[in-house]
């Protein structure tokens, strides 16, 4: 990873209600608006397709360019990804006549696809470690396959199996209520659980614009797409404006004391054991080298957010309260902590790094079975950030 690569801060929003409720309006007007283009202003489906796929492209460019979060453009790209998500599938269905179980089975195939490469590259699917051109590629990738299958699999239930609207409305709700209590109640991984919801909310808005807008006689309000579309455009953007002034959704990461003044700061990653006797002794060694602030990261045991801790619980706390005193022991002065943010350790020391000018990683790493914040292949990986790194195999304190 390049310099300039791991400068860009992440480029997607914080996991708040915020970002559930926008995303699930902006599924609704991905159906509706697609619908309103194609069949009230009779552009039809191609012309629509040529009309909206340029325009993406256009605000997919500007995304990229950005380096940090910009909610105008991040949230316009994900309505425009819908708008496009949802051609797709319509026309594969209704101008190539490929059928909905087909297009169902096929963006599921590339939707696994997708996801199988990106964590081969990247080693997480976190969507709070967006902060290489290469992640976001594979994070926009996978945002419009999520758009096209969830359209073709709503349509699958409401239409070619005749469900109607609110009852395939009631399916997908209810699935995204029980990835919600596998998460929250018995703690699913984090990262699965976003994806799975993420991909269900497709369908589930999908269902809502298409009872909102259908005719009564067709099972719906008889709102009309247009009207549909003007009122969730305009709450979408009210709450994007909101959001651009608060920065409520701005990912943040916590206080680096440790790299707040000038010279020598060191890095130290912990597993998710105490400080072993092998990594106190690098630290003691390091101490006694030249002076130099020490900056202790650890992982977080209470984990439970969909894919961040809000707050870290007791454990954390208890794990700090006992590794610091004996750092400190071993550097001869004080050292400052805190809690990581990520389920995966590479992507917290990137986020570390970007705060502040670190000079060297001391890194612990206990065997892979033994950890999965900790990757085997971590090492490699750190010390292509481009500072000195200490690889400390982890011992019995």
């Amino acid at each position: 990873m390049t310099t300039t690569q791991r400068r860009m801060l992440n480029k997607v929003p914080e996991i708040t209600v915020y970002f559930w409720v926008i995303k699930v309006l902006c599924t609704t007007v991905g159906e509706t608006f697609a619908d309103n283009l194609n069949e009230n202003l009779g552009l039809g489906l191609t012309n629509t397709s040529y009309i909206m796929g340029a325009v993406l492209i256009a605000v997919i460019v500007a995304q990229f360019r950005t380096r940090r979060y910009v909610p105008g453009i991040y949230w316009l790209a994900v309505v425009l990804i819908s708008v496009v998500g949802t051609l797709i599938s319509d026309n594969l269905v209704e101008n190539y006549g490929v059928t909905l179980e087909t297009t169902t089975t096929a963006f599921s195939i590339c939707l696994i696809a997708t996801f199988a490469a990106w964590y081969w590259s990247e080693r997480t699917l976190s969507v709070h470690t967006i902060v290489t051109t290469r992640r976001e590629a594979f994070y926009w990738l996978t945002i419009l396959f999520t758009f096209a299958l969830g359209t073709s699999a709503g349509d699958l239930l409401s239409e070619k199996l005749a469900l109607g609207y609110l009852p395939t409305l009631g399916i997908f709700a209810g699935a995204i209520a029980v990835i919600a209590f596998l998460h929250f109640a018995l703690r699913m991984n984090a990262i699965l659980s976003f994806w799975l919801a993420y991909i269900l909310t497709r369908p589930l808005g999908a269902s809502i614009g298409d009872y909102l807008a259908s005719p009564k006689a067709e099972g719906g309000l008889g709102l009309g797409t247009t009207v549909t579309s003007i009122i969730f455009l305009s709450t979408i953007l009210a709450l994007v404006i909101f959001l651009a002034i608060s920065k409520r959704d701005v990912i943040r990461s916590g206080p680096v004391a440790a790299v707040a003044e000038a010279g020598s700061a060191v890095l130290v990653v912990l597993n998710k054991a105490l400080p072993t006797a092998t990594l106190i002794d690098a630290v003691r060694r390091r101490a006694e080298q030249a002076p130099a602030r020490f900056h202790l990261l650890v992982p977080n045991p209470d984990h439970v957010a969909l894919d961040r801790s809000a707050e870290p619980g007791p454990a954390a706390a208890a794990l700090i309260s006992e590794a610091v005193p004996r750092l400190e022991a071993a550097a001869g002065s004080p050292v400052s902590a805190r809690v990581a943010n990520s389920p995966n350790a590479y992507d917290d020391i990137v986020e570390e790094l970007d705060l502040g000018a670190y000079t060297e990683i001391i890194l612990e790493t206990p065997p892979a079975h033994l950890s999965h914040w900790l990757h085997i292949d971590l090492p490699q990986r750190v010390s292509q950030l481009g500072l000195p790194t200490e690889a400390v195999a982890a011992a019995h304190a």
